[in-house]
Order: C-alpha cells, then structure tokens, then sequence
C-alpha cells in the first residue's frame, strides 16, 4: 500500500538511470567464492605496484646494460607514470562501454607483452617501448572499483575497495625481499621474468575466477574527448617530471605545461557540447565530486613527498660513514692531493647540515625499517577503513587519513630520527595511506551513477598521478636550494689552504627534507579541513546503491 504525495517538489533531483536488473552480482554465493573472486581481482590490481616497487629500486643496475643511457635512466620510470596517466581515464571510460573483466585483462596482456620486450631487448628505445605497454597497467586498480560495485554483494563492497588500492602485501612487503633477491643472485632481467610469470598467472586466474559485468553504458567512444583528456594529462606530467632537470621556468619547459593546461580546457569546452561526453561536465564539476577530487590532490601530494623523501632520508649516510668516505678519497688522492696516512687523526670535516637523520641504510635495510611498516599497517588499515565506511560512512576514513597524514609528517619534521623512530612514524603514515585509498574510491563511489564508475575512478586516478608528481616536483626543488656540502680542516693546516664549503655529490641537507615535510603537513591540514566541511559521505556506504538506484 502507497501512500499519496503531500507535496511536489519545486524543483525535483534528477533521477539517475535505474541499474539493470542482473549485473552478474554475486548475491548468492559463498563466502569462499566471494573471497576468491576479491582475492584474483585484488593480486591482479597489484601488477603496476608490484614492478614499481622492484623495477624502480634496480635503475643502477638497469643503467649499465644501456651504455650512453646517463642521467636519462629516470626515463624508465617517467614514461611509466606518464603513460599510465594518460591512459588511465581512456581506459576507465572503455570499461564502462566494453565491460570492466574484459578492460583489466587488457591491460594485463599488454603488461604481459611489455614485460616480455624488456626482459629481451638489449635497445634503449625499445625498452621503453615495452615500459610505456607495461604502464597500460595502472589502470588496473580504478577498472577493479567499478568491477567491485557491480559483482560483489553490497556488503562486502567498501572493505574490498580498501583493500584494492593497499594490496596483500605483494608490493608493500614482498617485492623488496623478492626484487633485492632476484637482482642479487641473478641480474635486474630476472625481475621481468618473475613478473611475467607472476601476470602470466594472474590473467588466467582473472578470466576464470571472476565473472564479467554486464553493466554498460550505450554509447559511443567520444574520441576527440579522450585524445584532449589525455593527452593534456600527458603533456603536464611531463612538465612536472623533467622540470628540475630542464628548468621550471624555460620557455621550452613551460610549453608543456601550457599546452597541457590548453588541451585540458579545450576539453571541458568540448565536453559541454559533444552529445555524449567522455564525462558528464555536469557530475564532473558537481560540488560533491569537486570536493572528493580537492582531498584527493591534497592527500597525494602528502604521498609524493613522503614517497621521495623518506628513502632518500634513510639511506643518506651518517658524519662518520661520509668523513670516512671523504678520508678515504683524501688518502687514495682522488682529492688531486694524496693525503699522508699520519696525518688521518688531523683530519676533520664539518657540513652544512645535521646528518641526524641519515642511517646509511641499503635499499633492503629501508624496507626493514620503515617500508615493511607502512606497508603492513596501510594493508591493514585499507581493509578496516573500508569496513569503517561502511557503518559510519566514508568521510570518516578521510578525516583519519588526513589527521594521520599531517601527524606523520610533522613528526618527521621536527623529531629525532633513529631506527624505531622510523618505523613508527612510518606506521602511523601507513594507517593514513590505507584510510586514504579506501574512503576516496567509496566516497566516489557514493557520488557518481554506476554508468559513469571507470570514467570517474579514472579521473580520481589522473588527480592522484598529477598531485603526486606536483608533490615530489615541489620537494626537489627545496632539496636543489639545501645541497649538501662539506669543509675539510685539518689541523695545523691554514683553512685557506683546504678552501671553504664544496658540494657532496646527490645528497642534500635536511632544512632542504624538512621544507617539503612541512609542505605536505600543510597539504594535510588543508585536507583534513576539506573533510571535516565535507556534507557527502557521512551515512553509511552501501556500495553504490543509492546512485544506482536512485
């Protein structure tokens, strides 16, 4: 029985188009199927982090094998966030048309295909090439949001997008152990075999285990749409990539970032009149997803900075190792004057900075110390802030990770820096980074109709990938103003004669960390106010249910 209306509202919401009736939503399944299916989605998301975390960590021993390569080395890394910026909200938008299993099996192949050229290749060039097919990747994870939301039960949906983006300790944990091992005892191209076998696993396992949404959206591709989102996306990401080699303020430099910014208006013009959009204008501009992609660049760039400068930090080397460093140099004369053994205990140097902070640590040794505890908590606290947004709502989460993310990076800034100092202000980074990446995709999730789910988890992907770089962008340029430098005194040596300060070679003071720390304090604090005046995602989240219904 229905009751009659008392009133008629003046100005009606619009009501979204209603889900269809069957999306194959796995409402009748066990909990064993369920939990394989989050289980096959989650490891597959994992691929791009997992080759980030081995592949990005081995460049030294990558360099060698391409001679005349220098500097350009980084470039291995560049095209895989550039590539995979652009592409991503292309790809998001295909799974909405196409179908989101059959999107993310994509990008495995051609991660698959990528992998294998660069295991082979003895060409720069073409390693490249199979690095930009590997990057198709990163979209992996956004795709598996929307996937999420149309197969699981409503229940389960905001645990398992917190964990989507945290993992199960693939990349957090094992890849360092599995990388540092691999390269170790057998060169960097046994990293991409493993990672071969490891998608050549993975996309089997997908195709069978998890089944395909029949959800899509009845329209074509708006080409001209995609080629200015990404391309614009592209074009600034390569501003901020290469600006502190090229210059911030070139001419040359800055015409990327111009006609990136050109392509991204010509977009949203171009949106406001093509008759079906890569993205309604109007659900993109919407205060409630504006303010979802506001906390989203604000949290990133706590990410970015914390993600480039807390390695560096660690594996800076202490007063004693470098003055033994530079004793050694004296005494080998590699310092153009041979320095007499007698004459060691004379010796002295003073820097320009405190060296506190640095435990000369290896790569493996960082991630005993501080990436083996971000890591593990940020997995745990993905899974338990998405369980939080489900009976509280997910700002909640968001107002943790930006409290945690402040906290975290204010302790880094002003406090002692020894071994378990690390590792517990990386803990206390890691329950912000879980609780991060699980209210942002819910609280999407919670704003936009299920038939716009890829495109709109793309464009959250393209803000974290821009805000991200914007944030190491930012901390370069305060370490490139901090360089390190040491004064040699030797005792009955006139100070003239040894010179004044000179400069130690890619390692930086801390004034130079702790300016970007602060920074990314500050991006947190805004955050944390930008979630605090949030009005959307404070009932609980229902996996999608209400946009999709109406």
């Amino acid at each position: 029985m229905t009751s009659a209306p008392t009133s008629v509202d003046p100005a009606p919401r619009p009501e979204p188009e209603p889900e269809p009736e069957s999306t194959n939503r796995l409402d009748g399944a066990s909990r064993l199927r369920v939990f394989a299916v989050i289980l096959v989605v989650v490891l597959f998301a994992e691929i791009a982090a997992l080759q980030y975390t081995m592949v990005a960590s081995a460049a030294r021993q990558i360099a060698p094998s391409f001679p005349g390569v220098g500097a350009n080395i980084s470039w291995m890394v560049i095209i895989f966030g550039l590539v995979g910026g652009a592409t991503t909200p292309l790809l998001g938008k295909l799974s909405d048309l196409w179908g989101k299993r059959r999107t993310m099996l994509l990008t495995g192949v051609s991660f698959a295909v990528g992998t294998l050229i660069c295991a082979l290749t003895h060409t720069w060039w073409v390693f490249l090439v199979g690095r930009g097919l590997e990057a198709v990747a990163i979209s992996a994870p956004t795709v598996a949001y929307g996937l999420f939301r149309d197969i699981l039960p409503r229940r389960y949906i905001p645990a398992a997008i917190g964990v989507i983006a945290t993992g199960l300790g693939m990349s957090a944990l094992a890849a360092p152990l599995i990388g540092g091992s691999l390269v170790d005892a057998h060169g960097w191209r046994w990293l991409f075999w493993f990672l071969l076998v490891f998608v050549g696993v993975m996309v089997p396992l997908m195709w069978l285990v998890v089944p395909e949404s029949t959800l899509r959206t009845r329209q074509r591709l708006d080409i001209g749409g995609a080629l200015l989102l990404g391309g614009g996306v592209g074009l600034i990401l390569v501003y901020l990539s290469n600006g502190t080699t090229w210059g911030w303020g070139r001419l040359d430099s800055l015409g990327y970032l111009l006609g990136g910014l050109a392509m991204l208006v010509a977009f949203l013009l171009v949106e406001r009149v093509v008759e079906q959009p890569i993205m309604d204008p109007r659900l993109l501009m919407s205060p409630r997803v504006l303010m979802i992609l506001g906390a989203a660049s604000l949290g990133s760039m706590v990410i970015g900075i914390q993600g480039y400068s807390i390695p560096y930090m660690l594996q800076t080397p202490n007063e004693q190792q470098l003055h033994a460093s530079i004793l050694q140099v004296a005494l080998s004369g590699g310092a153009g004057q041979t320095l007499p053994p007698a004459m060691a205990p004379l010796f002295h140097t003073v820097f320009n900075s405190t060296l506190a902070f640095g435990l000369g640590a290896s790569l493996l040794a960082y991630g005993y110390y501080s990436a083996v505890y971000s890591g593990g908590v940020g997995m745990l606290s993905g899974a338990g802030a998405g369980e939080l947004a489900r009976k509280t709502g997910p700002r909640l989460p968001l107002v943790v990770a930006m409290a945690t993310f402040t906290l975290s990076t204010v302790l880094y800034a002003y406090f002692p820096h020894s071994t378990w100092q690390y590792g517990l202000f990386a803990a206390v980074f890691g329950i912000g980074f879980g609780a991060f990446y699980a209210a942002c995709p819910n609280l999407m999730m919670e704003a936009v109709p299920a038939r716009q789910q890829g495109i709109s988890a793309g464009m959250l992907g393209v803000v974290n990938s821009l805000a991200t770089s914007v944030g190491t962008g930012a901390l370069t340029a305060f370490l490139a103003g901090h360089a390190l430098q040491v004064k040699v005194q030797i005792t009955g040596v006139p100070e003239a004669t040894t010179g004044g300060f000179h400069p130690v070679t890619s390692l930086y003071g801390f004034a130079g960390y702790q300016d970007g720390l602060l920074l990314a304090a500050g991006c947190g604090a805004a955050g944390l106010v930008v979630a605090l005046l949030m009005r959307h995602g404070r009932t609980p989240a229902t996996g999608g249910a209400t946009t999709d219904q109406g």
